[in-house]
């Protein structure tokens, strides 16, 4: 893991998976840069790279329904709240 300062979004959002942008939100507002929040996912028994979170959060990779539920825990939020829609 790398745990540097995190780089700004070179591509578009993709449209792989509609919680991206909600995981990104979160984690911003609890001030957790990626590398925080892959040892929680990881403390959870989820593995994934960072490589594979930033695609998450681009939304360029599918999400699993394993990693939302603890995406859910993580956050303390439901799960309807990671997938509701953006308020634009």
């Amino acid at each position: 893991m790398g745990g540097g300062t995190m780089k700004p979004r070179k591509h578009p959002l993709g449209n792989k998976n509609g919680v991206g942008r909600q995981i990104t939100a979160l984690r911003k507002q609890k001030s957790m840069k990626q590398c925080d929040l892959l040892l929680e996912l990881q403390l959870k028994g989820i593995e994934i790279s960072e490589s594979a979170l930033s695609k998450l959060e681009g939304q360029t990779r599918p999400v699993t329904d394993i990693e939302l539920k603890a995406f859910a825990e993580i956050f303390d939020v439901s799960i309807d709240e990671l997938v509701r829609p953006p308020k634009e």
